[in-house]
């Protein structure tokens, strides 16, 4: 077995690798750049090697630099876990070429699989089903746009080197087409080297489900079941579960079976995946194959308990598969969240800056239950603009699809982030989606549930209520401690007033707060009651309760005569009142936000690449005003409304803070 192994990446992925080296007693090195200097992969690993500035094409894909890094540290094997060089067949070759083993396929299929466009032909020749579109390189966006109306809208142009939703734009019509060719190809040399295109046909109403595979060099080739990744945002995946909602046995075969059929005809050894487009009558198409470790490979580890990070190693260092087809089962359910540092409140854009709080839930490995938290962050620590956007990959493992939900709906309200916009609050609102939760749901879920954007949830009255007495009895420990602090009492405990009413989401409640020493009875006009218990102290910023029996995990801060209150996707202001500060605050007058309608504000931190118009220009709705390069995605930023632009206040090539003005309208 190797002693050292590289790996070739940074972030959740690199700690995630070193995990399952430890566990085989394997030391490892790491490789930084300037960003990453503190990163938790750095302080994880035996060994660190430094290898350039924050942009990626300056350091982590870099070739050579990573050699280097090899030969300084004596690095037998090299895993590079997704994306940057994970699917480059240049760097499998160079690896070959120093006598170092390669984490991942031969060279050839890589070259064979992990482009896109012969991936596609290879499918075709072996009589899989593929989605029509058009194989050859693009030219040009005049190209693009005849390939385009060939093929019929909508259409998907890809980056044939692409990978993680970089480089990909729906069209449905000859604009978006044009738009999409010239960022597509941007992003996919910024972050692939490869700008090469294709198109394909966009088939609306599919399900993305996905085939695990491993193979050795023996001839040894098993699946290890589907994940479901139908939920996905731009094409980026954003929730997974395995096994599918929607699968049946014989379908699951079919696929699997074809997998590794495919993966067996290009020569494929280590972890792979095939990915299948599927319709509402369970027909599947080939959609690509990615030729490394997927960023959702947890929840096939949960339902299996295969590790694949060591089943790569293994099969790396020569020795044939220890498991066969019929070894491999299906036990309970997993969920994998992708918490990301983006703002769902502004349509999903990146956010940075320093996480001045990073509490994740305990993870827990037990009989009925699981909690996995794959992460590269820490408190402290910084969310760069340099990289993906990514924090954490929260999973939870249950007998059911049920009882799996309910415990991540548990984990995302106990997961305590501050400092960025993430959205948390957006995966807490999937989970209680009517359509998620009965299985129903296809790649449009998040374009055809959340149209207007992501605005927040509006809580049900029974959670409300909840919720409200909560306050109350939260606000009475509060004002104890208040009276204590400020020496207005002895040792005999002051009376604290019973009556109060609760304000939140648009609904006064008015209460009586009847106190123990364990707990609260909080009662509600109507002569409803509710016990509140709970070991919440005033300063905490979780708050576990038991309202009533049923427990209740509330995120806690602090705001004028209250509390901010999140839980289940909800961001809440939440005051308690006497009776006589209610009467008075409904005559105070709501303070307006300042007019920001007549300016294009920068959504998020990022570059300028280009600016579409100029002073005196009419724009007209859904124009596309500029373009802000964040974390490797390029954002078109079009115009809301009919307007004549009067003054453009950033150019290309400057760095914007959220909300700086880019232009201004009359």
């Amino acid at each position: 077995m190797f002693k050292k192994i590289l790996i070739a990446n940074r972030g959740e992925i690199a700690c995630r690798v070193i995990k399952t080296a430890r566990k085989m007693g394997i030391k490892t090195v790491a490789i930084y750049s300037d960003a990453d200097r503190n990163a938790l992969h750095v302080k994880m690993a035996d060994e660190a090697v430094h290898i350039g500035p924050p942009p990626a094409n300056e350091s982590y894909i870099v070739i050579e630099k990573v050699m280097d890094a090899i030969r300084q540290t004596g690095a037998e094997a090299v895993h590079p876990g997704y994306g940057f060089l994970s699917e480059n067949s240049k760097f499998a070759e160079a690896l070959e070429k120093e006598g170092v083993a390669f984490i991942g396929p031969p060279k050839g299929a890589i070259e064979a699989m992990g482009d896109k466009i012969t991936s596609k032909k290879i499918a075709q020749e072996a009589e899989v089903s593929t989605v029509p579109g058009y194989m050859g390189l693009i030219e040009d966006a005049e190209e693009a746009v005849k390939i385009s109306n060939e093929i019929g809208y909508p259409v998907m142009i890809k980056a044939s080197a692409g990978g993680g939703g970089k480089g990909m734009r729906i069209a449905w019509n000859d604009d978006e087409a044009r738009e999409g060719f010239q960022s597509s190809k941007n992003e996919a040399a910024s972050s692939f080297g490869d700008d090469r295109i294709f198109i394909e046909k966009f088939v609306t109403q599919p399900r993305h489900i996905e085939i695990q595979v491993l193979c050795d060099s023996h001839g040894n080739g098993i699946y290890l079941n589907e994940r479901e990744c139908s939920i996905q945002r731009r094409n980026q995946k954003v929730v997974e579960e395995a096994p599918s909602p929607f699968l049946d046995p014989e379908t699951r075969k079919a696929m699997g079976d074809q997998s590794v059929a495919l993966a067996q005809a290009v020569g494929y050894t280590s972890a792979g995946t095939v990915e299948f487009i599927v319709d509402g009558d369970k027909n599947f198409y080939f959609l690509e194959m990615n030729t490394r470790l997927q960023v959702e490979h947890p929840v096939t580890e949960l339902i299996t308990g295969v590790d694949l990070v060591e089943q790569m190693i293994r099969v790396a260092n020569g020795e044939k598969l220890s498991i066969s087809q019929s070894d491999v089962g299906i036990n309970g359910w997993a969920i994998e969240n992708r918490l990301y540092a983006e703002d769902p409140y502004r349509g999903f854009l990146p956010s940075i800056g320093r996480l001045s709080r990073y509490r994740p839930p305990a993870e827990v490995a037990e009989d009925g239950r699981a909690v996995r938290n794959d992460t590269g962050v820490f408190e402290g620590g910084e969310i760069s603009m340099y990289y993906d956007p990514m924090i954490a990959k929260l999973c939870t493992w249950a007998p059911t699809r049920e009882a799996a939900i309910e415990e991540m709906r548990v984990a995302l309200d106990s997961f305590e982030i501050e400092g960025i916009g993430h959205n948390l609050p957006f995966l807490a609102a999937v989970m209680d989606h009517p359509k998620f939760i009965s299985g129903d749901m296809t790649t449009a879920f998040i374009e055809e549930e959340y149209p207007e954007g992501f605005q927040g949830v509006t809580l049900e009255g029974g959670v409300l209520r909840r919720i409200a007495a909560s306050a109350a009895a939260m606000h009475r420990v509060a004002e104890i401690r208040r009276t204590r602090v400020s020496g207005r009492m002895d040792n005999h405990e002051r009376h604290v007033g019973e009556d109060w009413v609760v304000s939140l989401q648009g609904e006064n409640h008015p209460v009586t707060v009847d106190a123990d020493r364990d707990g609260s009875v909080v009662r509600f006009e109507d002569g409803t009651a509710m016990r509140v218990e709970s070991n919440w102290t005033p300063g905490d910023q979780l708050a576990v309760l038991s309202v009533d029996g049923t427990p209740l995990i509330l995120k806690v801060g602090k705001v004028s005569g209250g509390f901010r209150v999140r839980n289940r996707g909800a961001d809440l202001k939440v005051h308690v009142r006497s009776p006589r500060q209610a009467e008075l605050a409904a005559l105070m007058p709501e303070k307006l936000p300042p007019d920001t309608s007549k300016m294009l504000l920068c959504p998020m931190p990022g570059l300028i690449v280009k600016v579409n118009v100029a002073e005196g220009d009419e724009v007209q709705e859904g124009q596309a005003l500029c373009t802000v390069e964040a974390m490797k995605m390029e954002n078109i930023l079009r115009a809301e409304k009919k307007a004549v632009v009067s003054a453009i206040k950033a150019g290309p090539g400057d760095s914007l803070a959220v909300d700086d003005v880019i232009m201004e309208f009359e």
